[in-house]
């Protein structure tokens, strides 16, 4: 049995408690105590249920039952003061205060991946998991089906919203497992890849959210085709690329392409996303590096890093009609909060919320990482 509870899920059957989607390491008779708690959740468990549960009936000391309750509000991230979790009844006993329920089946081990074709006959890539509202998600051009299911860092976020939604994902021609081959980047064909995919999926209207140049192809596809889009999550978003917001400091990112592209596991890759993602964690930014490297040649990353730059989406923000929510880290260094804040006033009815980070896009070991996935999911239920 799998108990969810504030951010954390309690499973008594590998006996393992994670939060944040991260392990937490608990005492034996810690792990009882909130397994205890969880089960009951709403009702005050009294001091003798405690006793007999966690210690067998044993006689125990006051500092030790005190010991166990410290540890198992710390493990939930909760506090003596707080109590957002677990709750002290004066004289009674303890009690879980926040809901608890038990999780829908998670996503499969694997992951089926499917084609469809563009115009032209060359293959697209996609994969649908989970099961309810469709969900479409436009990554950041540079995607590799595969490598992202089997990167823990991405598999998290695709799990949790394939427990809510029917989510579809997409490698562009060009990347990833979709044919390879040098393209022009154009992101009005790239939203045309993500409606063909979205067709083959039996995808008739759907939300869309997307992330950092992927946005572009979102917006593109949002005001060419406004009858598909339900709603639009926009997280790492500029209305103009770097080359529009005037003089432009020497590109580092070519350089490092330029350098150490072609070999495996290149540190190059790691360095160049180090400035996306100051804040971390290491391991998941490194996996990203690896991940774009098998998804894209040089000639195409080039080509899409150029087109990012030069890109004003300044006019196709009039024509956005379906609701929009916009998620800007407050110290992104590589697009700036202002650019956030010009989709949100040239997208009618837009809203925008600005998380304190650094990282250009919340993952899983960032402390604003479950906020993030909190305000996107309630967005694109609502």
């Amino acid at each position: 049995m799998r108990h969810v509870f504030a951010d954390c899920e309690l499973d008594t059957d590998t006996l393992t408690l994670t939060r944040q989607g991260r392990p937490v390491t608990v005492e034996p008779q810690v792990f009882d105590l909130i397994r205890l708690l969880a089960e009951n959740s709403g009702r005050v468990v009294t001091r003798d249920e405690i006793i007999e549960v966690v210690w067998k009936g044993r006689i125990v000391s006051e500092s030790a039952i005190s010991a166990r309750i410290a540890a198992a509000r710390k493990a939930v991230g909760d506090d003596g003061k707080q109590q957002a979790v677990i709750r002290t009844v004066a004289r009674r006993g303890l009690q879980m205060v926040s809901e608890t329920g038990v999780p829908t089946p998670p996503c499969p081990a694997s992951q089926r991946i499917r084609y469809t074709a563009d115009d032209e006959g060359r293959a697209i890539a996609y994969t649908v998991t989970g099961s309810g509202p469709p969900l479409l998600r436009v990554g950041y051009n540079t995607t590799h089906l595969e490598a992202e299911w089997n990167t823990p860092s991405e598999r998290q976020c695709f799990d949790r919203l394939a427990r809510q939604f029917s989510l579809l994902r997409f490698d562009p021609v060009g990347f990833g497992m979709s044919e390879r081959c040098d393209i022009a980047v154009d992101f009005s064909t790239l939203a045309e890849n993500a409606l063909r995919a979205a067709d083959a999926a039996g995808f008739e209207t759907f939300a869309a959210y997307s992330e950092s140049g992927g946005v572009h192809t979102a917006l593109a596809l949002a005001a060419h085709h406004p009858d598909r889009i339900s709603k639009l999550a926009i997280v790492g978003g500029y209305a103009n690329g770097r080359a529009r917001r005037g003089a432009r400091p020497p590109d580092t990112f070519h350089s490092l392409v330029s350098e150490g592209w072609d070999t495996p596991a290149s540190p190059f890759a790691a360095a160049l996303l180090y400035s996306y993602f100051p804040e971390g964690p290491l391991d998941a930014v490194q996996a990203m590096g690896r991940n774009m490297q098998q998804a894209s040649s040089k000639a195409n990353l080039l080509g899409i890093r150029t087109a990012i730059d030069e890109i004003s989406a300044i006019d196709l923000l009039p024509r956005i009609t379906c609701p929009t929510l916009i998620i800007h880290a407050r110290d992104d260094a590589v697009h700036p909060l202002s650019e956030a804040r010009k989709l949100a006033a040239g997208i009618d009815g837009a809203e925008m919320v600005v998380l304190e980070t650094a990282n250009h896009i919340p993952i899983p070991g960032n402390p604003v990482w479950e906020d993030f996935m909190t305000l996107l999911e309630d967005f694109l239920r609502s």
